[in-house]
């Protein structure tokens, strides 16, 4: 799903209509006023007001669409992938860039400081040392203004701070990201190009109009250079997969988290399937995956396409919420079934809100014959709801 909108706790629909009634209460020009209340009345509880909505599917471009897409208020590049060192070491890491739109696009004004601006990002790092059994999670936030922070097509580039990642030639990518003795720098080069979400990329979460998010994936990016932890600098390989998603949107009014599980096996296929959590435990028909084969033919998987059924569980320190902790996913109608487990159990990040994203190992059979890999799980709303958070 990745990731249905995760993003930026603290601003929402409260926040937005406050700002349109103060810009209403300064405003004396009639056109201005009558805007201000088209915006007002548009807002729903669950619809922030004034912003682009996915409704429906449309072709998506490159490289335009690597870059930001202002007009809709929520977006994100999700990198996540799986490193092994030249002695044997497993690392898992998670570098992620949100951005949130302040203001919707009729209510933009042009500012003369370079300061200014109507978008904020934030971003996450995680490491997890399976061998030292260790993870770490960081979280920032910068306007995006002054340089500090932001993202862009041509040439791709996104980026908070230090933490960025910069095309060095069309499917080549390098990543960089360091925190208190932790770092890495990485080099990763696309094998499969984009794949679509869902219809051409278009992936609904929920039955309200708009309710959904445009989104594709890069499922296969093989990954080489450092990670540094302390004084020990490890030579990696490995492979990483990146998810970039936009909407103007929220869960629907009775789902209350999601589970996501990506996976890449020694195959060369990868497989990504999503289910979105309503508050009385059952499992909502939105949710979907897609499998994608090893020449990059991707077929799309409907609710009743997949299962998921949970093997374990593990109850955090830190936040008190227990998750699952392992997992059967099958595919009946390929004949694949994979049995999954975290690297580590205790890859939470205790952020904004806390929620748990880290490394799995993967062993199973397709039609008869075993496979075996690595991937990313993100489980959302175990902690708390949510609702209300993005």
């Amino acid at each position: 799903m990745k990731r249905g909108g995760r993003i930026l706790v603290g601003f929402g629909l409260a926040v937005l209509l406050v700002g349109i009634l103060a810009l209403f209460l300064q405003s004396d020009e009639p056109q201005a006023q009558a805007r201000l209340v088209a915006l007002a009345d548009e807002a729903t509880e669950y619809q922030p007001a004034g912003y682009l909505r996915v409704k429906e599917p449309r072709d998506l471009l490159f490289p335009a669409d690597h870059g930001p897409h202002p007009d809709y208020q929520t977006e994100w590049w999700y990198y996540t992938g799986n490193l092994v060192s030249d002695e044997g070491q497993h690392f898992g890491y998670q570098l992620t860039f949100f951005r949130r739109a302040l203001t919707p696009p009729a209510l933009r004004t042009e500012r003369e400081s370079t300061w200014a601006t109507d978008q904020v990002y934030m971003a996450h790092f995680a490491l997890t040392d399976v061998a030292g059994k260790q993870h770490w999670a960081f979280e920032r936030f910068s306007r995006g203004a002054a340089g500090l922070a932001g993202a862009q097509a041509v040439p791709y580039r996104v980026w908070l701070e230090d933490w960025q990642v910069d095309e060095m030639e069309p499917g080549v990518v390098r990543m960089r990201a360091v925190q208190e003795g932790l770092a890495l720098d990485l080099v990763l080069t696309d094998r499969k190009g984009p794949i679509l979400q869902g219809d051409r990329g278009y992936s609904p979460k929920g039955p309200q109009p708009g309710n959904a998010s445009y989104y594709y994936s890069l499922t296969r990016l093989e990954t080489s250079g450092t990670v540094q932890v302390a004084d020990a600098l490890h030579d990696v390989k490995g492979l990483s997969w990146m998810d970039h998603e936009w909407s103007t949107s929220a869960l629907a009014a009775d789902q209350v988290g999601w589970d996501w599980f990506s996976v890449q096996m020694d195959d060369g296929s990868e497989l990504m399937v999503f289910q979105l959590r309503k508050e009385d435990g059952s499992i909502d028909p939105f949710s979907s995956g897609t499998l994608v084969a090893p020449d990059g033919s991707a077929h799309p998987l409907g609710r009743d396409e997949f299962e998921i059924h949970v093997k374990d569980a593990w109850r955090s320190p830190h936040s008190g919420a227990t998750y699952p902790a392992r997992w059967t996913v099958s595919v009946p109608a390929v004949d694949l079934v994979l049995e999954i487990e975290p690297h580590l159990a205790d890859q939470e990040l205790t952020v904004s809100y806390a929620y748990w994203e880290g490394a799995v190992r993967v062993e199973g059979e397709r039609a008869g014959r075993a496979v075996r890999g690595n991937g990313y799980i993100e489980m959302t709303g175990y902690a708390a709801s949510m609702q209300g958070q993005f």
